[in-house]
């Protein structure tokens, strides 16, 4: 069952770190222009550069978890999944966050994929920790 849940963070890992990178403004040729005409990137595209090192944690206690089966790692493997997980929703909700329209494409498409995807982390992670604790018994 471990195994399972394990390949399932990772690949919830994966969403997580990937799809910023087609959902964000300047994926689709948004970015802030200034008076002197540079161009720079809107505050979507750093959240989504904010949550691929949180999906790469994320995948490396998937991959852990699937890989390991002791009852004491397990148990932190989850834990430190939640806290993952918790960051991951962290992230566009208040950190960093998205652009201030909301018609913006970030606040369309980007922030409810990253809520969701973060909370399947957390859902899984949680599931994880009940059974740890439960074959601790």
């Amino acid at each position: 069952m471990y195994k399972m849940l394990g390949i399932a963070l990772a690949v919830i890992a994966v969403g997580l770190a990937v799809v910023p990178n087609f959902t964000d403004c300047q994926s689709h040729g948004g970015m802030i222009t200034l008076a002197n005409g540079n161009q720079i990137s809107m505050k979507c595209h750093w959240t989504g550069v904010a949550e691929i090192p949180v999906g790469v944690g994320l995948f490396g206690a998937g991959a852990m978890m699937t890989f390991n089966r002791r009852r004491g790692a397990l148990l932190s493997l989850s834990i430190m999944g939640l806290i993952i997980g918790a960051m991951a929703l962290a992230v566009p909700s208040g950190l960093i966050g998205t652009c201030a329209t909301p018609t913006m494409t970030c606040n369309t498409v980007m922030k409810p994929a990253l809520l969701s995807i973060g909370s399947l982390a957390v859902v899984g992670s949680a599931v994880g920790l009940i059974m740890s604790r439960k074959a601790a018994e």
